[in-house]
């Protein structure tokens, strides 16, 4: 990448992680461009010594996508001191990380990627992208309650946006999201009274993990165009 870029899009172009997440790790000032602290109005080339950490960035890596299919007990936190993180079931020699996560409870389709830009498509609220699980409660649910969901409910000082709520069975429900607050569904679940005993996400975009025959804890390499078709 010889035409400079903004020092985040660099970073996400390198594969290291999202560019919103890029931006952190300036602020958090471990950032440096020519062994000076970098700055966010930073514009770089592959011919600028850039470090995350103290280490180098290599410029632009061979794009990546993976799918994962996550168990129950796995951490999508990347911290390799926890015998519990996701960064121990990883695909080796490729540096991927999880584009949205899910809490070390909640199982189901993860896609693991390098590719920064891309990310930035799933998850920016601007673009939309559908997020289907599948959800079981600790009771019946009674005839207001998927009504209520896809209202929107109060959340850390957010109201939900509208979103796709059916009921499937006594104690189960299937939801579609377009956004993503942290632990958003559990949330949701316990102000309409009900807690959350399984939550299983089927789908990211146009890509079904029920279509991938993908056994648990496992992952499968995938085409970029499998994910979004559009």
């Amino acid at each position: 990448m010889t035409e400079q870029t903004r020092l985040a899009k660099y970073i996400a172009h390198a594969g290291v992680c999202s560019r919103k997440q890029a931006s952190r790790l300036i602020d958090e000032g471990i950032v440096s461009v020519n062994n000076r602290p970098a700055n966010h109005i930073d514009h770089v080339d592959d011919n600028d010594n850039i470090r995350i950490d103290g280490k180098r960035i290599q410029g632009r890596a061979a794009l990546t996508y993976f799918a994962y299919n996550k168990p129950v007990g796995i951490d999508c936190k990347l911290n390799p001191n926890d015998a519990s993180s996701l960064i121990h079931h990883l695909p080796s020699g490729t540096r991927v990380y999880p584009i949205g996560r899910l809490d070390k409870d909640s199982r189901g389709l993860l896609i693991l990627t390098n590719d920064g830009e891309f990310c930035n498509q799933l998850l920016h609220p601007d673009f939309h992208q559908p997020k289907r699980y599948l959800v079981t409660v600790d009771k019946p649910l009674d005839d207001k309650f998927c009504q209520t969901m896809a209202k929107g409910v109060p959340v850390d000082k957010h109201i939900t946006l509208p979103c796709t709520v059916e009921k499937i069975a006594v104690h189960q429900f299937s939801i579609i999201l377009k956004q993503g607050l942290n632990r958003q569904i559990r949330k949701m679940a316990h102000y309409c009274g009900y807690k959350v005993v399984d939550l299983y996400r089927e789908q990211i975009a146009d890509l079904n993990l029920a279509t991938l025959n993908l056994a648990e804890n496992t992952h499968l390499k995938i085409d970029k165009s499998n994910i979004l078709k559009n």
